[in-house]
């Protein structure tokens, strides 16, 4: 086993030291740059760095002058095709903010504007989304009503916009947006499949047809207001519900089994929209009952910046509420962008994509828009329907436009019924079972924290379930750092090959020789632990050997990648322990910024630079030669006794 790789064992390096500034800012490097987005400005001529700068800030500037007629006959197919789901949506979800509908079309104008100037994806399809609506209308109703007091609620929620602009543009330019990756995939599917439950049941006021309804976002409310009001259900909304519902779950169901019929569910909204308003129309259904959308505006987005309520005694609500809307967006509209950027390999820059999601929305909340994102429903319209770049945006913009100006006066008669069944229909897809059953079969701990969050948002409220999740989740991470794992290694038979016993029964333990290895940071979080894991492991060790065998321990540092002075404090406690059993300390393979700090501490020094070795096989092979060693020299010195007694 181990004597040709003691023979001539490998040294290893301490690293120079560097300069504190030089770490400081390699540390500031890669925490903020990973990318290093200034790779592309080296060497280059000012003129050159200018351009580049500006294409980097205005992604349009980098796109535009390659733009051919083949890729505007695709992005004005697409356009056209998202913006007829774009308007129906846009009315939808602002009736599910509690905002005036028109509020919802103005939104699919100029935010998909801005997006398409300073956005990096080419697929994204920016518009409003009922989860962040269904968080503005729980948040800010709270503490203003809507139907007592509209204007200061649109105030506060075009307020709440601006600083979810504020948020997200401000992630975007400190490089912070690993701040969003908190909100796990876990966590992700729990919240969406929770407040996509709420917004269906909360539709039921709109299925049939009720005047008033709860505010409170928890089953039990909803379904006490829904039942308790069972004398003022009205049959004819129900039924024109329930068949527009079927209409818009069966146009999906086709459409994802024939890709081919992409078209079909994106057409479905406005399609029950404009029969819903004929209908309407020509059996004067409003008078049994039907409640109609009304009077929307004709024209473009009036200016709102006097609007914005900045001394408003609720503005705590509204930075409150744009804060947490603002980074659900977030994690939604990235993480859309980044799913459909794979499927035609090409990259998003997330920190851009949050200073572009940043300016739109400000932007928006200054000319009478509300919240919004990348959608998944709308993007993958997008997508399926051949855009080649965020031109697809323009053309949707534009199509909205001409409805603002011409066309509203056409919703008068739209049924509020259509508008619920377009809202479930959307969510349905937003409950996504199989990914649950998949966390489930993957991971327990994760389903767990998945499950907590849909059980918050439906038993509690939207806040509460995220907040639920997100702890969890921080408490995990927390867990995972504070009691790393460690592994008591053996040695694969016929090989200098070393792994766990746990996963590999067929490693045998190394007379003499116990192996232990750590697979994380050894921080002041774990310190403690990994100290009494280790002496209990030495301890099992000398039980089992009956205490008289064991000569070394060795730990296995290749999974440590750093340490602070609590670990080196822990190092040392654990050698003073050896030590008194009188066993010998041996290192394997410490890591870079491991063994610099404990050479600054003199832990080498205290243990022998002999000591150290590159690999765990180095090691044992050494332990191995200095036991046959100490064996040969005590046979020696029993045959010279028992010569001399003789």
């Amino acid at each position: 086993m181990g004597n040709p790789y003691y023979e001539c064992p490998l040294p290893v390096t301490i690293p120079p030291a560097k300069p504190f500034l030089e770490s400081i800012k390699l540390g500031i490097k890669e925490t903020l740059f990973p990318d290093d987005p200034f790779r592309q400005f080296k060497n280059q001529p000012a003129s050159r760095k200018f351009i580049l700068g500006m294409q980097y800030f205005v992604p349009i500037l980098e796109w535009a002058p390659r733009y051919t007629f083949e890729f505007f006959k695709a992005d004005l197919i697409a356009g056209i095709t998202i913006a007829s789901l774009a308007v129906p949506q846009g009315i939808s979800y602002a009736s599910l903010a509690s905002l005036p509908p028109i509020i919802g079309l103005y939104s699919s104008f100029v935010p998909p504007l801005v997006y398409a100037m300073l956005g990096s994806s080419k697929d994204l399809a920016v518009g409003t989304v009922a989860v962040a609506s269904l968080l503005i209308s729980s948040m800010l109703g709270k503490e203003v009503n809507p139907n007592e007091n509209a204007r200061l609620y649109v105030q506060l929620a075009l307020t709440a916009t601006f600083f979810a602009g504020v948020f997200q543009a401000a992630l975007g330019l400190l490089r912070l947006g690993f701040i969003v990756d908190f909100l796990s995939h876990a966590t992700i599917v729990g919240f969406m499949g929770g407040a996509a439950t709420v917004v269906c049941l909360q539709q039921l006021k709109g299925i049939l047809g009720l005047v008033r309804f709860t505010h409170g976002t928890d089953l039990v409310s909803v379904l006490r207001s829904v039942f308790s009001q069972t004398h003022q259900w009205r049959w004819e909304s129900g039924v024109l519900g329930c068949c527009f519902l079927f209409f818009l779950v069966l146009t999906r169901y086709v459409s994802k089994r024939k890709p081919c019929f992409f078209w079909i569910n994106a057409m479905a909204p406005m399609m029950s929209v404009i029969v819903g308003s004929v209908l309407v129309y020509l059996t004067n259904a409003e008078k049994y009952g039907v409640q109609v959308i009304g009077h929307l505006e004709k024209g473009l987005n009036p200016l709102s910046v006097s609007e914005l309520a900045f001394g408003s005694p609720y503005m705590v609500a509204a930075i409150k509420t744009g804060i947490i809307t603002g980074v659900i967006a977030l994690a939604e509209g990235v993480a859309v962008g980044r799913s459909f950027a794979m499927f035609k390999n090409y990259h998003i820059d997330g920190n851009k994509e949050m200073i572009a999601f940043g300016m739109m929305n400000i932007a928006g909340s200054c000319v009478s828009c509300y919240l919004t994102t990348g959608p998944f429903s709308r993007t993958a319209v997008n997508f399926n329907a051949g855009c080649k770049t965020a031109g697809s945006n323009i053309v949707m913009a534009a199509a909205v436009m001409v409805t603002l100006l011409f066309l509203t006066p056409l919703f008068h008669y739209t049924p509020i019924v259509v508008l619920s069944s377009i809202i479930i229909a959307a969510m349905l897809g937003l409950i996504d079972y199989e990914a649950a059953i998949g966390l489930w079969k993957v991971d327990k701990c994760d389903f767990i924290v998945c499950v907590s969050a849909y059980i918050g948002v439906v038993f509690g409220s939207v806040e509460i379930g995220l907040v639920i999740a997100v702890t969890i989740s921080l408490l995990r991470m927390l867990l995972s750092v504070a009691r790393p794992r460690t592994f008591l290694l053996g040695n694969i038979p016929n090989s200098m090959i070393f792994r766990s016993i746990d996963q590999y029964p067929i490693a045998n333990n190394i007379p003499g020789v116990l192996i232990l290895q750590i697979d994380a940071p050894v921080y002041f979080a774990n310190a403690n632990y990994l100290r009494e894991r280790w002496i209990y492991e030495e301890d099992e060790k000398l039980k089992s050997t009956g205490g008289s065998s064991l000569q070394y321990v060795i730990l296995d540092l290749s999974a440590v990648g750093s340490t602070d002075t609590s670990g080196i404090s822990m190092f040392k406690e654990v050698k003073k322990n050896i030590d008194r059993r009188g066993l010998k300390l041996v290192l394997a393979n410490p890591r870079s910024e491991v063994i610099k700090k404990l050479v600054k501490s003199k832990f080498i020094e205290s243990i022998g630079q002999e000591w150290i070795y590159l690999t765990v096989g180095e090691a044992v092979a050494a332990c191995n030669f200095m036991l046959h060693a100490s064996k040969s020299n005590n046979q020696v010195a029993d045959e010279f006794d028992a010569h001399n007694n003789a």
